[in-house]
């Protein structure tokens, strides 16, 4: 296991430099050559949330397309999450502090830096992109992927907060944005988003989209397993919200609006599903008792395999009336699965999802809440087909991670000009125009 500067390797955390492996590449019909993928990230701890869900993700579209993949993280090298990861994992040690400062991270940059056609650095306001501007300008193709971290909603939500990061803004990530061959966004509305938090903001900006793998089908297996679990949920018409208890999530206003449309009907229930901090969960229990529809509100807890999967299948509609969200992993999950979603318009994607006529749109409060769901349960049948239709095709189209594997290199190789990703295969485009 490597500390310090260890060798290029196909193997996870070891094999000598003569094992390098360069996989061709499919460039044109007649042209074929190697590349090699450097992903620079504090930690790939799976706490970490999105970045390196995200990074896991586009690891077999590349390689399925001939790239080779390293990624150069801050971690331990005997770190659980290291040792059993299925990436290429070059573990430089422990990082330092909340700015993730590593010493050793500089010298292997410039040793092999280098030997790759392109580096993408995962996430701001820590020590690994200042890293890369200083060894990386002008040397090696370098991208930022901000991974929402630029929304003006945590300059509003945490303004001493902020005042730090401004700082640091002016110090040294703006040098990095400016000077990065391009960076990266996740959709059209995180990018709008991004021009409003900072000054003197100023890079070639460019939306590489997210995604996640197709979610499994079901035929009958994954629903049993949720309702075997819970099965106060059998028969009834599910509302679901699956992720991260926390308090940007807006928990208390679906709770709040489900109770002024529960009497529409006594078989809704609503599901909430995912981690959170005690002290939070009591809160909304407490709000759920309140408001009257505790009985009708189950708490699954953090669900994964076939009760996650079953859950997505089993629900008539999913809810998340987010006040940020830069992407939504579980929105998309939910319309691989064939179900609609009712989102907040703080949900970056929520434009392509309009578009597409896989959800339904309401700003991040009680009342845009209310009527999202109210609109939902009014619909006719055939409106609610043409939705359930409409949501897998935009997973398809839009959000799956072979898509946005491709997306990625086009972006790489320039054969792109930076517009939100269009529907190549199916029909016409489904994205709007870049601004």
């Amino acid at each position: 296991m490597w500390h310090g500067a260890p060798p290029i390797s196909t193997a996870r955390l070891g094999a000598a430099p003569s094992a390098v492996v360069r996989h061709p590449i499919l460039l044109h019909a007649d042209t074929v050559r190697a590349m090699k993928l450097l992903h620079i990230i504090a930690t790939i701890n799976p706490a970490g949330g999105g970045p390196i869900e995200g990074l896991r993700q586009l690891r077999m579209p590349l390689v399925e397309r001939g790239v080779h993949v390293d990624v150069v993280c801050g971690d331990d090298p005997a770190a659980p999450w290291v040792r059993e990861s299925e990436l290429n994992v070059i573990a430089l040690g422990p990082s330092k502090g909340i700015y993730t400062y590593n010493p050793r991270l500089v010298p292997w940059l410039r040793e092999h830096g280098a030997r790759y056609d392109a580096v993408i650095i995962e996430g701001l306001w820590q020590f690994h992109s200042l890293a890369a501007l200083r060894v990386l300008r002008g040397k090696v193709p370098y991208y930022v992927f901000t991974h929402g971290m630029l929304d003006p909603w945590f300059k509003a939500r945490y303004p001493l907060k902020h005042l730090k990061k401004l700082a640091y803004w002016l110090l040294f990530e703006r040098r990095a944005l400016r000077h990065a061959t391009a960076v990266l966004f996740t959709c059209d509305e995180e990018r709008r988003r991004a021009r409003l938090s900072f000054p003197w903001y100023h890079c070639t900006e460019r939306i590489a989209s997210y995604g996640t793998a197709q979610p499994p089908a079901d035929d009958g297996t994954l629903r049993a397993a949720f309702h075997a679990a819970f099965p106060q949920t059998e028969g009834k018409r599910i509302v679901l919200f699956f992720g991260r208890i926390h308090e940007k999530k807006g928990c208390d206003l679906l709770i709040e609006a489900f109770a002024r449309v529960a009497n529409v009907d006594p078989a809704l229930q609503l599901v909430i599903a995912g981690p959170g901090t005690p002290a939070l969960r009591e809160e909304l229990e407490m709000l759920a008792e309140r408001v009257g529809i505790a009985p009708r509100v189950v708490w699954t807890g953090m669900l994964s395999g076939p009760q996650k999967w079953g859950a997505f299948h089993a629900a008539e509609v999913f809810c998340l009336p987010s006040h940020q969200e830069n992407f939504g992993v579980a929105v998309v999950e939910a319309l691989g699965c064939g179900v609609p979603v009712l989102i907040s318009d703080k949900v970056n994607i929520w434009r392509e999802i309009e578009a597409d006529g896989a959800g339904i749109v309401q700003t991040d409060t009680v009342d845009g809440t209310e009527q999202g769901l109210r609109e939902w349960l009014a619909a006719d049948a055939a409106t609610r087909a043409r939705m359930r239709a409409a949501a897998p095709l935009s997973f398809a189209r839009r959000f799956q991670s072979r898509q946005v594997g491709q997306r990625l290199l086009d972006i790489i190789q320039g054969r792109t000009d930076g517009a939100p990703p269009a529907d190549r295969d199916s029909g016409p485009a489904l994205s709007h125009a870049a601004p």
